[in-house]
Parts: structure tokens; sequence; C-alpha cells
């Protein structure tokens, strides 16, 4: 059983520098003391806990036999498989990655080298749960071998030191085994492994976790140790050779890989340490070697992870929140929610080798269904340099593969889950100003053939069913498509997500003046209302819910479908799935329930649609106090929010805080889903800053924050942006707004422009108990596109 209690140090951290002074006002402190990778490393989150830089290729972790393994480590009480260099954070589905790990062991057996055990499934042990910890740039433990582990990470290269217990006689072996976590290698493998130095090199092809094709890493292993080298060699299964330093193994044995790999065996030293430097590449071993020799040349491990502290440190520096009268595990979940919005996507640019480009290009798109929704919202307000390369190799992606991706991994096309998402990325990005570098012209064609080319191939990329839904203006159920192929299913939540992707085309289109666009756009946006049936009810424990008119599937004909408004929300008990993989519902990982609130772009008609604002806060709240939605899943961001459409800006502080910490909280177990590669950090850390995105557009709803101040220095404009709240109470009982000003003046809108950051603008809230009519008035709602067509934004 795990011992929790040493995780304190993570929860409860005294002030130790920088405190804010009496009056609540925010000075700097080193935020890294309040980050914790732990957060969701347990129950599902499913997130990378190792060593890492921003963006980094190389991630170093331990990695366990866990079913929730998806980040390699899983902190549930599993065993140790081995010590890999590169892994996703925060998927769903299989495992990612793990590639090439390695293992270590005090001694063989009978000092054999057929002693130790090779294979993954005979080698697996347990560690001390209490020694487990981990920071920016740093992950470790001790085994219970007695064998204490730490490791830390440049971009392509992971450190691991291996220190062996001084009280056991050793000879310590570290293998390097040819697999990945989900055991996917297909055609042979190769390893080779130098006599003299033990350089260990070598690749193998294996499957990504979600998505079509395969991929081939490369690695190049050296260890440094005051010890001699005793012998090495491969290893083939169970067996080991001395004699042997090369190997090319194959694919399978009955379906599994074959276990093989290379060993190191060394005298014992003085120091008993073994350092192990792994350089990682896409394009050869040579260049693993490069990178490893360039980035980590001494093998010096404080050094190193020094680096990645200060890399780590320079990127939380645009943002601080006040510290007054704030319990530390508050800052804990902030801070760490920011931390994971840059783990995943990952920056492999130079190490792309499915074409030539100079041109930045970024992987682990876990996926853009999940992160448009305020994942890379966060980032164009935090991080707009990070983002700015991550549009350009969106763009170059389709420039060179024909179209943006909604989902990639591991070099490969991942599914697509809704909508042409990156639509939605590419428009939040433009409508707030980032333009560095950015061939928008480029990128304006690659969101307009979403729109209107099907490809071959649409549950890879792009859309389906565009020739009924141009003939239609809805995707029919039970589809009849020739033009291209993919799962036929999803067709309400499709027709949704295409109807917004649309919107978000059109607000680039008003930008560039391309009026005639913009208008088509729009109007292809509103086909989201041809599927909606006035007279659906809905049945909860087969009881009328009182409320009529719902979202439904319609067939080719024109006739009307049926499908369970709570089919596939979190209450259903049919045991329906409504993933990719096992679907056949027409809405995806969310209910008709849920998906009718899907109308980010035009909330006043739906509002309208659904009976006006008092029948609309009724649906909303009886879909939050009911459990039918899932805030461990994206598609219930929004509706925390979406009060603010409705006149009642303070119901959706109220919403906010009853999810925050309830379910999210600095603990192991502390997310109540997959992270999806920082999506749910990102939803803390904007719901905490008290601004949350409708993405896309050129809006950030208010509510108030969880801290009596907040400050946002813009990396675009050095100025600084600050919220400032009035009455501020730690124990939240003043949640409501009841006043605000903006620059000094009075300011009754519920929502902000992206102009407040990077003008460096001065919001002050003055808080209540008690709900007040501040933001009410129907000209202090936030735009929708039958109120105000265009948000743009003077940066």
């Amino acid at each position: 059983m795990i011992n929790w209690r040493h995780l304190a140090v993570f929860v409860a951290l005294p002030c130790i520098a920088g405190c804010a002074n009496a009056s609540g006002s925010v000075d700097d402190y080193d935020v890294l003391q309040y980050i914790n990778p732990l957060i969701g490393s347990a129950n599902g989150g499913n997130v990378f806990a190792g060593a890492t830089i921003p963006y980094g290729m190389a991630k170093a972790v331990a990695d366990t036999d866990s079913e929730n393994n998806q980040g390699g480590f899983a902190y549930d009480g599993s065993n140790i498989t081995g010590f890999s260099s590169m892994h996703d954070s925060g998927t769903g589905g299989q495992p990612s990655l793990g590639v090439f790990p390695l293992f270590p062991y005090v001694t063989c057996k009978n000092d054999d080298i057929d002693g130790c055990a090779y294979p993954k499934k005979a080698r697996k042990t347990s560690y001390d749960s209490a020694s487990v910890k981990s920071s920016p740039g740093y992950f470790g433990l001790n085994m219970s071998s007695g064998i204490q582990v730490d490791m830390t990470a440049a971009h392509h290269t992971s450190l691991f030191r291996f220190q062996f217990p001084a009280d056991k006689p050793s000879s310590p072996l570290i293998l390097l085994d040819l697999s990945d976590l989900s055991d996917t290698r297909q055609d042979n493998g190769t390893i080779s492994v130098d006599p003299t130095t033990g350089r260990m090199t070598g690749h193998a092809r294996f499957l990504p976790s979600f998505g079509s094709g395969s991929y081939v890493p490369y690695f190049c292993a050296d260890y440094h140790s005051a010890g001699d080298i005793r012998d090495n060699g491969i290893f083939v299964d169970a067996r080991a050779s001395v004699d042997v330093k090369n190997l090319t193994i194959s694919r399978s044995i009955n379906g599994y890989p074959l276990p093989g790999g290379a060993f190191i065996r060394f005298n014992s030293s003085a120091d008993n340490v073994i350092h192990a430097r792994v350089g990682l590449s896409f394009i050869s071993s040579d260049q693993a070697c490069q990178n490893a020799e360039a980035e980590i040349p001494d093998f010096d491990f404080n050094k190193t992870q020094t680096a990645a502290v200060n890399m780590w440190t320079e990127k939380m520096a645009p943002i601080r929140v006040s510290r007054n009268g704030i319990n530390s595990s508050l800052l804990t979940n902030f801070y760490s929610g920011i931390y994971r919005t840059m783990v995943n996507p990952q920056d492999y640019t130079g190490e792309n080798p499915l074409w030539d480009s100079s041109e930045p290009y970024f992987d682990s798109f876990y996926c853009l269904w999940d992160s448009f929704r305020s994942q890379m919202p966060f980032l164009t307000i935090f991080d707009p340099a990070s983002l700015t390369r991550i549009i350009r190799s969106l763009i170059d992606t389709q420039r060179h593969l024909g179209w943006l991706p909604d989902c990639r991994m591991s070099l490969c096309k991942g599914y697509t889950q809704g909508g042409s998402n990156a639509d939605v990325v590419l428009a939040d990005a433009y409508t707030k100003g980032i333009s560095d570098g950015i061939d928008w012209d480029a990128g304006y064609a690659a969101v307009v053939k979403d729109a209107e080319e099907e490809p071959f191939d649409w549950s890879n990329e792009g859309r389906g069913g565009l020739m009924s839904c141009k003939a239609l203006n809805y995707i029919p159920v039970e589809d009849f498509d020739y033009i291209g192929f993919g799962t036929l299913t999803r067709s309400i939540s499709r027709t949704l997500e295409y109807s917004y992707n649309d919107f978000t085309i059109a607000q680039m289109a008003r930008a560039m003046n391309k009026t005639d666009d913009a208008e088509k756009y729009e109007g292809t946006s509103q086909y989201w209302q041809n599927l909606f049936r006035a007279d659906q009810t809905s049945y909860l424990n087969g009881t009328d819910t009182g409320f009529q008119g719902f979202f439904q599937p319609k067939y080719l004909n024109g006739t009307w479908g049926s499908q369970d408004p709570l089919t596939c929300s979190n209450i259903d008990t049919s045991g329906r799935s409504c993933s990719l993989q096992n679907n056949g519902a027409e809405t995806f990982e969310s209910s008709i329930w849920e998906y009718q609130f899907f109308v980010p772009h035009d909330m006043a008609t739906l509002v309208t649609l659904l009976g006006g604002p008092t029948q609309f806060i009724r649906r909303l709240d009886y879909l939050h106090d009911q459990g039918i939605t899932y805030i461990g899943n994206e598609p219930a961001f929004l509706t925390v929010f979406q009060y603010h459409y409705a006149n009642r800006p303070g119901k959706s502080t109220a919403r906010a805080h009853y999810y925050i910490p309830r379910y999210f909280n600095p603990t192991p177990t502390g997310l109540p889903g997959n992270d999806d590669s920082g999506a749910m950090g990102s939803f803390v850390a904007m719901t905490m800053m008290g601004l949350f995105p409708n993405p896309g557009q050129n809006v950030y709803l208010i509510t108030a924050p969880f801290f009596e101040s907040v400050q946002i220095t813009s990396p675009l404009t050095g100025k600084t942006a600050t919220v400032k709240t009035v009455n501020f109470d730690a124990a939240y009982q003043n949640i409501y707004i009841q006043s605000a000003t903006l620059n000094g003046q009075p300011y009754t809108k519920s929502y902000v422009g992206h102009e407040f950051f990077t003008q460096g603008q001065e919001l002050v809230l003055v808080l209540g108990r008690n709900e007040s009519d501040w933001g009410t008035r129907a000209e202090d709602l936030p735009p929708s596109l039958s109120t105000s067509r265009l948000y743009s934004v003077n940066v």
C-alpha cells in the first residue's frame, strides 16, 4: 500500500520566499516550489510524472505495469518494468512510447549473466513508495533492490543516475530492452554494443497509441562509472551472451514481441554510481549520439538538472498570484496545472523524417479536440512564442501532408474525434494577434480546405460527409458517403462541431476582409439548428425531466431518428460505449444532454431556442446537479461558465468553486479524468485566474478568481495585466462580483478581450456573499453570432 504522507511536501508548503504583503499585492517568488508533477499520476489521470523540459522530446521516468501507465509511471503501487526516455502525458487509450527502457541489477544471481532476469514480465519489481520524488526537471525513487534511481533531461537526451547500495556485493548490470510500453514492436529491431566503450545504438519500429501507421525511433546509450566495464553483450528472451555484440530481433513470437536487447556490466566502484545517458532521434542513431554529446557532454547530473530548472523558471515567469491568506495546496493546484500545459505537445523540430522543412515541427497532440478548449488559448496568453511555433507546425503539416491534423502522435496521424479542430486553434490565435513568422494566407487556405474538401480517410483528418452536409445542411445518420471513409457515427456531434469550426473560419475571413467568405461560413455555422427537434423529451429513471427540445439524429430523407438524450452521459447505465472504437452513437464521448449546450458561437440563439434565460439556467443546473456532465472530460468545461450567456455570471463562479478543489486537487488521484496533454491543467489554471476563454473568439468570461490578485505579464508586449479583488476572503464566502472597474472606469460587461493581456489592463472586482446584478444586462452579455459578428483584438 502506498504511503501518501510524504506528499505533504507538495500540498502544505510554507511561504518561504517573496510572500505577498499584508495588502495582498503580488511580488516575485519561486513558483517551482508549488509544482507537483505527481498530480494525476494515479486513478486515470495518466500524466507524465517524470523529468523533462518545456515541450521536450526526452521524458525520463520509471515505467510501471499498471493499467493506468499511459504516461509511463502510475503511482498506484504497481511494479517497475524499466526506466525509459520518451513518453506522452495525460492520454487515454493504450500507453504510448516508453521505448528502449533501461533496467538495473545490483548483481546477477551466482555472478552469472544468465542469473539476471531479462524479459519485462520476469524482471518487474516493486519500489519504496515513500521515496518517490518529482519536480520540474527531476524524478527519482528507490527500487526494492536498494538501487536509488534519479533522472533528469535535456531536449533530446535523458540522464539517469543509478546509485547501488554500498552494503551489498555488487557487479552492476544495466540492460536496454528493444520494447515499448504497449509491446507493439513491429519488424526487426536492432541493437549494437561497442565492446570497448559499452555504447549501445539501435532502433525499432512501433505502433502509435491512438492513430494509424508506425514510427521508428533511434537511440544512443552511453554509460559512465568510476568502475571498469566488466563485460557487455546482447540478450534474447531469458539468455545473454558476452560474445555476441549485435542483434537483429524478430517482430514477435505468437503475437508478442520477443524480448531482446543489450546489457553492460561493471566492476564494483568506490562510489557505486553509474550514469546512463540516452540520446534520442527519429532520424538516425548517429543523430541520437550527436544530440546526447551536444546536450549532456560530461554526464554532469547536477548541471543538467539545473539547466532544466532554469528553463522551467523562465517559462513560469509571466504569471504570479497573491499568496495572501491562501492555502499552499491551491497554489500547487494552480501552478502545477500551468506546468502541465507545457509538457505536451513536444517540439520535434529537426527530428522529422517525413519531409524537409525549415519550419518548426511539433508532435504529441492528444488531441486538438481536447486542447482547443483551454490549453491552446492559455498558451496564447502565457507562452505566445511557443504557440506561434505550434501554429507554424500545424500549417506546415498541412502543407506537406495535405490536411491540418486533429490529433497527432509519434509522427503518425491520430484519429479525428469530432470536427476539424485545428480550425479553432488557428482562428483563436489569429483573432488574438499571434503573427510572428506565421504564413496566415496558408493557414486560411488550410482551414478552408477542411470546410470544402473531404479527404479519402476522414477518420484521420479533415471532415466527412461533406456532400450530404452541403446538400442537406446537416450530417445525416447512416449517411451515404462514397467520397471518403470513416466511422459513420457521431452525426449530431459532428454537425455541431463542423458548425462551430465554420464560425471560426468566418472569424478569420472577416479579419482578413474576405467578406463573401465570412458571410458564407457564418451561414453554414448555423446548420446546428437543423438537428434541433422542438418536441423531443427526456426521461431520467422513467420520469420526464420536464424539458422539451433536444438535438436528434436525422436521416438522409429528412425524417427523424432517435437517441435517448442521456445516452453516453455520465449517468448512462446502459453500458453503451461512445468512443471511436465502439461508438454506435451519434455523439462522441458525451450525451445529447451535454451537446445541447455546444453552440459556443451563438449562445444568444441557443438560449432563446431552449426557452429563454430562466429555462436555460434550469437546464444547465440540471446538467450539473444530476451528474449528467462529467468534469473529467473536456465537453464539460465551457458548461461551467455558460451561465454568463443567460444573465447569471455569478452562477458560473459558484460552479467553478464547486468543481475546484472538489474534483481537482494536488494529489496523485487529484484529476477527475486523464489530463489530455494538459487540457485539465489549463482548465484549472484559467478557472482559478477568473478569466475563462470561449475558444476561437476574443472573449474571456469573468468570474471571481481564487486569489486576491493575479498578474500576467504579456511576453509579446512586456505589459502586465492585473486582476485585483476587494473584499477577498480565503474561505471563499465572498465569491460574487458586486461591481468592477477596468483601468479605473466602471465596467459592467461580464467578459474582456485579449487586449486585456496585451495592453496590460487592470480589472478590479468588488466581491460579496450574494449574487448581484453585475454583468446581467443585455448589453453586458458576451457576444454571439446573432448579436455581434466580429471580435478582433488590438495587440
